[in-house]
């Protein structure tokens, strides 16, 4: 399985060869090509009101010789990532996340909140089955569904029902380039994507949530 590496405030999923890679990151977004996806974590002083993000993070991605991966933002701690594998018929899917729900939202709605107060869900997820890029959008569709049944099931109750994720997550799935038409919830790919994708996001969820119970109980212990 493809290699992880934790350097703080880097997170390195290396995909072991080039593939291609399909997301909304805020580096090398959209169809690409890309041997590995980062996470760069994030505190509040790192994005002064103002700053350009995008050159900031070019600046960044440079220094760290990293310029050609597909790159997240995060406001999560990278230390607590979280990773599951699963396999069904010839497919096997590994999936890396980080998980902070500070800035939970129910879809449809939205509630308004200071920048401070934002997290982030970010997804990697990689495939070692061969997609045409029809299906890579389809096997796209299905790991945001995982994710989404994950939040719902993770219980985190808003003013306006039950969150279903955050303003800000991002996914990025790769895949060798391949025959495969279709990653449905029919399919083998899309069975073990979604077992992947779902366990991932659980367990990053749960660990959000125990961080979260210690930092409130935090003030009560020294009371």
């Amino acid at each position: 399985m493809s290699a992880i590496t934790l350097n703080r405030p880097w997170l390195e999923f290396d995909l072991g060869a080039e593939m291609q890679v399909l997301s909304w990151a805020i580096n090398r977004p959209g169809f690409t090509m890309a041997k590995r996806i980062l996470w760069r974590e994030v505190r509040n002083d790192d994005l002064p009101q103002g700053l350009d993000v995008c050159d900031w993070l070019n600046g960044e991605l440079i220094a760290h010789k990293a310029a050609d991966a597909v790159t997240f933002l995060t406001s999560a701690n990278v230390t607590r990532y979280a990773t599951a594998t699963a396999t069904a018929g010839r497919c096997t899917a590994q999936c890396l996340s980080t998980v902070g729900l500070s800035n939970a939202e129910r879809v449809g709605q939205r509630i308004p909140r200071p920048n401070s107060e934002w997290g982030t869900i970010n997804i990697a997820l990689r495939l070692d089955c061969g997609l045409t890029q029809s299906a890579l959008i389809e096997a796209l569709s299905i790991a945001t569904q995982a994710r989404t049944a994950a939040i719902i099931d993770a219980g985190v109750t808003l003013p306006t029902g039950r969150a279903t994720g955050t303003g800000t997550d991002c996914i990025a799935v790769a895949a060798p380039a391949g025959p495969a038409l279709y990653a449905g919830l029919h399919t083998d790919i899309g069975e073990a994507l979604g077992a992947a994708v779902y366990r991932a996001t659980e367990i990053g969820a749960q660990n959000w949530k125990a961080e979260m119970a210690v930092l409130m109980a935090a003030p009560k212990a020294r009371q």
